[in-house]
C-alpha cells in the first residue's frame, strides 16, 4: 500500500509522491520560544517525528528542517522577567535551550537543522525585495506590506473568499494599508510600547522594551511573522518543499500568507502536501500558553516519563483532536504496562532453557505476521498513529496468549508433547515490538530512552561543582580530565563569564 496523505489544500487525501522518489523534504513550523513548551508543543512535535521516523522506515532520506523564531513581541515583553535575560536574545537563548532539552526528554529525532529568525534576517530583506520589485508589495511609512489582491488564488488553503477575509494585523496598520487584509512583511521600527504591554502577563516597566531592530532598505525595523517561515525554510530546503506541517490554528494567517509570498517571488508551488495538527484540548479550551491553562512538557516527562506520554500521544492520529485528562493519561499508562510487561515476558522466555528451536507455534508467528501487516497499512493511512498503536497491543495479546497456553507452565505442548516455548516465533515478537514500536518512538528494554533528564543534569552539575573546586586548588589537570570525561559522554561544556554552563545530549 502507498503512503497517503491528507492535503489540507485539497481536502483530498493524495497518495504521497516527493519531488525526489529517494528524498523528503519536510518543514515544520517551529515554536516562538516566549514560554516553557508544553503538551499541545509535544503532541505536534511527537507526530512529526513520527512522520519522519516512517519516512525513514520506508526507505526515504528525511531533510527535515524545523525553526525557531527569536523575533517577536512576546519574548520581548519577557525581558528582565524571572532571570530570563536582559534582551529579546537571551531571552530566546533561554527558552530554546529548555525546547532543545525538552525535545531530547521526549526522544525525537533531531532535525536536520533548527534555523532561527534572527541569523536569517539578510535572507528575509532580500524576500522582501524580490517582492517589492515584482509588483506584490509595497513600502508605506518604512513598512513593507503584501498586496493580497496582486496573488491569484489568495485564500484557497484556507478556502476563504478574498472579500470576505477580515484585516489583518494591528489596528496602527490600517491607514498604512492598501487592502484591510495586506500583510506586513517588514516592520518600521521596534516593537509599539502597546504590543509589549498586551504580552506582558502582568509586569510592569517605566520604559517597556522595544526589541532589536535591523537596517534595511526601507529603514530600521523587524521582520514580520509570515516572511520569517518562507525565507527560513527556503534557504535551507530550496524552493519547493514535500512536506509542510504546522498546526491547525497556523492555517490562516500564518500558512496562507506563506503560499502567496514564496509563490509570488519564486513562481513555483511552495509545498506539495500541507499537513496540520489538530489541538490539543484542555477541557473545553485548546491548551495554550496564552490560556494559561498547559502542562509543561518537562512536568510531564518528569510525572509519566517518555514512553507513557508517546503511547498517549500517539493514541489519537495527528489530524484528530484529542483531550487532555487524568482518564486518558491514566489509559496510556495502562497501554504502556501492557506493551511493557508482555515484552519482558517475552524476552524472559526467549532467554529461558524452555525456549526450544523444535517447538513452533502457528498462531504466535502468523498473529506477529499480520500485525505488521495492520501496522504498515495504518501508517501508510495517513499516519494512522492509533491504528497502529492498536498493532502492538495485538502482538501484545497474542505473546501472554502463547505464554500462558497449555503444557508446560505458560508453555504450549508441541506436536510431540514436549513443553516450551517457541524461540523463532518469540523472537519474532520481540523484534517487531522493538522495530515497530521504534517507529512511535517507544523504547522497550533498558527503560526510558532519555533518562530521567532532571537527574541526569543533577549529576552533571555536581561533576562541575567538583571540577570548579579542582580548578580553585589549582588542579587543572584533574578539571580538565573531568570535562573531557563529561563530553566523552555528549554533555557538551561551556565556560562564561558567570560559570559554566553545559547540555545535556
Amino acid at each position: 500500500m502507498t503512503l497517503r496523505v491528507t492535503n489540507t489544500l485539497t481536502g483530498e487525501k493524495e497518495p504521497f509522491e516527493p519531488q525526489n522518489p529517494d528524498d523528503v523534504l519536510l518543514y515544520y513550523c517551529g515554536l516562538t520560544v516566549s514560554d516553557p513548551p508544553h503538551l499541545g508543543h509535544a503532541r505536534s512535535w511527537v507526530h512529526v517525528d513520527v512522520m519522519h521516523r516512517w519516512l525513514e522506515y520506508l526507505g526515504y532520506g528525511v531533510r527535515h528542517v524545523e525553526n525557531f523564531t527569536d523575533v517577536n513581541e512576546k519574548i520581548v515583553a519577557r525581558v528582565g522577567q524571572d532571570d530570563l535575560g536582559e534582551s529579546e536574545a537571551e531571552v530566546a537563548t533561554t527558552y530554546i535551550q529548555q525546547t532543545i532539552t525538552d525535545m531530547r526528554s521526549l526522544n525525537l529525532l533531531r532535525a536536520e537543522v533548527y534555523p532561527r529568525v534572527s541569523e536569517h534576517v539578510p535572507e528575509i530583506i532580500d524576500l522582501v525585495e524580490t517582492l517589492v520589485d515584482g509588483g506584490y508589495a509595497y513600502e508605506s511609512n518604512g513598512s513593507v506590506y503584501f498586496d493580497v489582491t496582486s496573488f491569484d488564488g489568495y485564500g484557497a488553503l484556507s478556502n476563504q473568499r478574498l472579500e470576505s477575509i477580515e484585516a489583518q494585523g494591528e489596528p496602527d496598520e490600517q491607514a498604512e494599508k492598501r487592502h484591510p487584509a495586506d500583510f506586513a512583511l517588514w516592520k518600521a521600527g521596534g516593537v509599539s510600547p502597546e504590543a509589549v504591554r498586551g504580552h506582558s502577563k502582568g509586569a510592569t516597566w517605566e520604559r517597556p522594551p522595544a526589541g532589536q531592530t535591523w537596517d534595511s532598505p526601507w529603514g530600521e525595523g523587524r521582520p514580520g511573522w509570515h516572511i520569517e517561515c518562507s525565507a527560513m525554510s527556503m534557504t535551507h530546503l530550496g524552493k519547493t518543499l514535500d512536506l509542510h506541517v504546522g498546526g491547525r490554528d497556523l492555517v490562516f494567517p500564518h500558512h496562507e500568507n506563506e503560499i502567496a509570498q514564496s509563490e509570488a517571488a519564486t513562481g513555483q508551488r511552495f509545498a506539495r502536501y500541507w499537513l496540520h495538527c489538530e489541538l490539543f484540548q484542555m477541557g473545553e479550551e485548546k491548551m495554550s500558553s496564552s490560556l494559561g491553562n498547559f502542562v509543561t512538557v518537562d512536568e510531564a516527562v518528569d510525572r509519566w516519563g517518555t514512553n507513557v506520554l508517546r503511547t498517549f500521544l500517539t493514541a489519537g492520529s495527528y489530524n484528530s483532536q484529542q483531550l487532555y485528562s487524568d482518564e486518558t493519561i491514566s489509559e496510556a499508562e495502562e497501554r504502556w504496562e501492557r506493551l511493557e510487561r508482555a515484552y519482558e515476558r517475552c524476552v524472559d522466555a526467549l532467554d529461558s532453557p524452555e525456549a526450544r528451536s523444535k517447538h513452533e507455534d502457528g498462531g504466535l508467528r502468523n498473529a506477529v505476521d499480520e500485525a505488521r501487516e495492520a501496522f504498515t497499512e495504518a501508517m501508510n493511512d495517513d499516519f494512522n498513529t492509533r491504528e497502529a498503536q492498536s498493532a502492538l497491543l495485538e502482538i501484545a495479546s497474542e505473546i501472554n496468549r502463547h505464554l500462558e497456553g497449555d503444557g508446560y507452565e505458560g508453555g504450549d505442548n508441541d506436536e510431540n508433547g514436549n513443553d516450551g516455548y517457541d524461540y523463532r516465533g518469540l523472537k519474532t515478537a520481540v523484534e517487531a515490538l522493538e522495530e515497530l514500536g521504534d517507529v512511535l518512538g517507544l523504547t522497550f528494554g533498558d527503560g526510558e530512552p532519555a533518562g530521567n533528564v532532571e537527574l541526569a543534569g543533577q549529576v552533571v552539575e555536581l561533576v562541575l561543582d567538583v571540577r570548579e573546586q579542582e580548578r580553585e586548588s589549582g588542579n587543572y589537570e584533574r578539571a580538565d580530565d573531568l570535562r573531557d570525561e563529561l563530553e566523552g559522554l555528549g554533555v557538551e561544556v561551556q565556560d562564561t563569564d558567570d560559570g559554566p554552563t553545559y547540555r545535556l545530549p
